[in-house]
């Protein structure tokens, strides 16, 4: 077939999809300036897990989650440790993987047995967390949420743990609303539970929205490494980071939060290559447009966009919160995000 035609025949069909840039139900970037889409058709065909062959991405990648490690109070940046991911999804599951082989070694350095891991979260989880209980043999342990509850607040948070419990997920950013899970609160509830029953129980900060919008916003939410139990935090570039799809960012508090038993090294693409991935090949070019917003925007950069994105929020929710049919479900003091429900069945 001839390349024009080829060419035309997926181009009509792709037409039938919707266009990005009307889609105001993602969280996804659909919009970046002509230097971002520059630099992209410039970099579009490298792999960022070849470190040998592209050696400034990798120093690029390693650059961006430093600075989200000094983004997120974390105590000594320079000799934390991270990595890129294609998305929230394997950010989320490299943060839990860390949890569980942690939690193993643990009870086997201990004589116990390893078989019977859980991890609780709130019932409004992002549905990787189901995927990860599924594929990796977890219990999930569910928390109900309420009216009262409206997400994981430490409440009865004793009946869900137990010596299997690998860890805590704390999600800072629901998708179905935006709302914030209060760390610190949940942390010292853990604190409660410690003292009662000597379980130490750790935290990852699901912060695939939150964790662009908060230090901007919010810098004084304490709910990052700022909070002792908490030892990893992921965050979707792709999001608030402002970056095209797919790009996450998971950060351990330090290097110990990641057992050397989980890191890979290969040989076979020039030289040795630790690397703690799901996902072995991955896109270079969404790493280096993670890297060119953080040099085009910078932090004040950043705060203007939430704010204004947070205004504009704002305003759509008081309007919508007049309206006799509606009531909030909550306002976008949070993420700017918010949700609404009806007050009452509609007539037929």
């Amino acid at each position: 077939m001839n390349p024009d035609t080829a060419y035309h025949i997926v181009h009509d069909f792709a037409m039938l999809d919707g266009n990005a840039r009307l889609n105001l139900a993602t969280f996804g970037t659909t919009w970046m300036d002509d230097y971002a889409n520059r630099l992209y058709s410039e970099s579009y065909d490298k792999n960022a897990i070849d470190k040998d062959e592209y050696p400034e991405t990798a120093k690029i990648e390693m650059k961006c989650w430093k600075m989200l490690a000094d983004l997120w109070n974390c105590e000594d940046p320079e000799h934390t440790i991270g990595c890129s991911a294609v998305g929230s999804s394997e950010a989320c599951m490299l943060g839990a993987l860390a949890l569980k082989r942690k939690w193993a070694e643990k009870r086997k350095a201990e004589g116990k047995p390893a078989d019977r891991p859980n991890l609780v979260i709130s019932a409004a989880e992002q549905v990787v967390w189901l995927k990860f209980a599924n594929y990796f043999d977890v219990e999930i342990r569910r928390v109900p949420i309420s009216l009262d509850h409206k997400c994981l607040d430490g409440y009865k948070l004793e009946d869900y743990v137990d010596e299997n419990t690998i860890g805590v997920v704390a999600i800072l950013g629901v998708t179905y609303t935006g709302m914030y899970e209060p760390v610190k609160m949940i942390s010292e509830k853990l604190d409660e539970i410690q003292n009662k029953t000597g379980l130490d129980i750790k935290i990852h900060v699901d912060a695939a929205t939150g964790g662009f919008v908060t230090p901007f916003l919010y810098p004084e939410l304490e709910w990052d490494f700022r909070v002792p139990r908490v030892v990893s935090i992921n965050a979707s570039g792709h999001k608030y980071g402002m970056v095209y799809q797919s790009v996450a960012w998971t950060v351990w508090r330090d290097a110990t939060q990641l057992p050397e038993s989980l890191v890979f090294h290969v040989s076979y693409l020039g030289g040795d290559m630790p690397t703690f991935t799901l996902n072995f090949s991955k896109p270079g070019a969404q790493i280096l447009l993670q890297y060119y917003n953080f040099l085009r925007l910078g932090f004040n950069g950043y705060k203007d966009i939430l704010v204004a994105l947070r205004e504009v929020a704002q305003h759509l929710a008081d309007e919508i919160g007049k309206m006799p049919e509606f009531e909030l479900w909550n306002n976008p003091t949070d993420s700017p995000v918010f949700a609404w429900m009806l007050k009452k069945r509609c007539p037929a």
